[in-house]
């Protein structure tokens, strides 16, 4: 049987480090689950998943080097087109001013947006160089 990236093959864990767990291959292979791999949750401590001498499902993401592969549980049974989907973007939320106004469409809206926040934030440094400025001279005169 050879071990072919994305197939699923079952494994003998033989070792579990901070990092990850390394499983016993058929055909006297090895190879290494990441932390990362290891479940959908965050997974903080990994002798919590798996013990040493656990069968388990994995699926085979990479070789290597000769022998060595890289391994996924958590991936294992989704379609190759499935693997590693970012999730969606955070909706970031919107201020009071940002709301009454349309989400800009042309290329001129986008600029003008532009302009108008980068003065805005450009307005408020100068405004807080000046209160530095203030409070370093009133302390000299006090």
């Amino acid at each position: 049987m050879s071990i072919d990236i994305g197939s699923e093959i079952e494994g003998k864990i033989t070792g579990v480090a901070n990092f990850g767990a390394f499983v016993e291959l058929p055909e006297g292979n090895a190879g290494l689950i990441h932390i990362s791999q290891i479940a959908d949750t965050y997974v903080r401590d990994v002798s919590k998943h798996l013990k040493v001498g656990d069968v388990v499902k994995v699926k085979v993401l990479g070789s290597a080097k000769a022998g060595k592969y890289d391994l996924s549980i958590k991936q294992v049974g989704q379609a190759s087109w499935q693997q590693q989907q970012p999730s969606p973007p955070q909706r970031r939320r919107r201020s009071r001013e940002q709301e009454d106004q349309p989400a800009p469409g042309s290329f001129e809206d986008k600029i003008t947006q532009f302009l108008k926040q980068s003065e805005e934030k450009q307005q408020d440094w100068k405004r807080n160089i000046d209160n530095k400025h203030g409070i370093k001279k009133k302390k000299r005169i006090v």
